[in-house]
């Protein structure tokens, strides 16, 4: 056995191989295997995890860039990745940390070595905390759960950029030291899941459900030409995600060829048209990956009032005050929370 294997959780045992339980997935692997996500293998009966520790990416982003628009804005966060998924989608932009085996094992970083980092750049009043990012944090679950307990214990928030692939019990226990969660939903219909993700909707929408109950959430949908984009189903998915919370941030991402896809990029008109379908369901919505003016503002859902200016990451806040319209005193779903929220 690789002295890097550590244990993992969330699996049974059945006949001679291992089911595991942490994704909807729920693999059955046999001894000596690996299952789809790549990074969880059986040996001698009992499954491991190949890539605790294994920092296959670390860089300082602006939290803006997760993208999380109602969460500290303007503040930066340490993000950090390894490598492995539990989809296969076709016009993934991090394909290569997905498909990727490193060999090198000199970037293994304990939580330890984690919580260092941010202490030397400072406290959590001056460093969010760690974005669990890149590649699929959930199949990284015991390295994540430890590192974020630890992170919780010193004051330091926790956000995973996370398709939402993930089983509820595992999810559930890892909650309460999550503060925040960018939750890619990458179409609303069954079909693309299964024909370009190679995975099923149903279980993501759970996640969504299950997660903006605990923690604060925003939502991220890639829009493809002719594959997710019609009106129609923009419609379905902006009435669901009202029907959790209107106040939940929906931010349309535009699409380039990328990966296995060549279509061309999704039109500026499209991106246009979709913001206007969401926005009549929810709160704020917004454009990425395009630069279109006022698309990536907030502004009041009550009286229009701008409240918060982005540009390249660059914020101005000139319509807040106590997260309240200081136009008409509507209350703004943004985090620092005012006092009664969970902070």
């Amino acid at each position: 056995m690789s002295p890097m294997l550590q244990p993992a959780r969330f699996y049974t045992g059945e006949n001679d191989k291992i089911r595991c339980l942490l994704c909807p997935r729920r693999c059955l692997i046999g001894e000596g295997h690996t299952g789809f996500c790549g990074v969880r293998r059986v040996e001698k009966g009992e499954l491991y995890t190949e890539n605790y520790g294994f920092c296959a990416a670390l860089q300082w982003d602006p939290i803006e860039k997760k993208p999380l628009y109602h969460f500290y804005p303007g503040r930066q966060i340490l993000s950090v990745g390894t490598y492995g998924c539990n989809l296969r989608c076709s016009f993934c932009q991090n394909w290569s940390l997905v498909l990727g085996r490193p060999e090198a094992d000199d970037r293994r970083l304990s939580p330890e070595e984690l919580l260092a980092l941010l202490q030397r750049a400072g406290g959590p009043d001056e460093v969010v905390g760690m974005a669990y990012t890149y590649n699929e944090p959930t199949i990284w679950y015991e390295y994540v759960a430890e590192t974020a307990r630890l992170l919780h214990e010193h004051g330091y928030r926790n956000v995973l950029v996370t398709n939402g692939y993930i089983s509820p019990e595992p999810l559930v226990e890892l909650l309460p030291y999550i503060d925040a969660m960018n939750i890619d939903v990458k179409a609303f219909n069954d079909s693309f899941y299964e024909q370009h993700c190679r995975g099923r909707r149903g279980p993501v929408l759970e996640t969504v459900a299950l997660a903006a109950a605990s923690v604060h959430v925003e939502v991220t949908a890639l829009l493809i030409p002719t594959l997710n984009d019609c009106p129609e189903e923009l419609a379905r998915l902006s009435s669901w995600l009202a029907g959790i919370d209107p106040e939940i941030p929906l931010h349309f991402s535009r699409y380039f060829p990328q990966h296995r896809m060549s279509l061309p990029p999704t039109s500026p008109e499209t991106m246009l048209a979709a913001r206007e379908i969401a926005l009549e369901k929810l709160h704020y919505v917004y454009l990425g990956n395009i630069e279109i003016a006022g698309s990536a503002d907030t502004r009041c859902p009550r009286c229009g009032n701008l409240l918060i200016a982005r540009s390249l990451y660059q914020i101005r806040m000139p319509g807040l005050r106590d997260n309240r319209c200081l136009k008409c005193g509507t209350a703004i779903n943004l985090w620092p929370a005012p006092p009664g929220k969970r902070a």
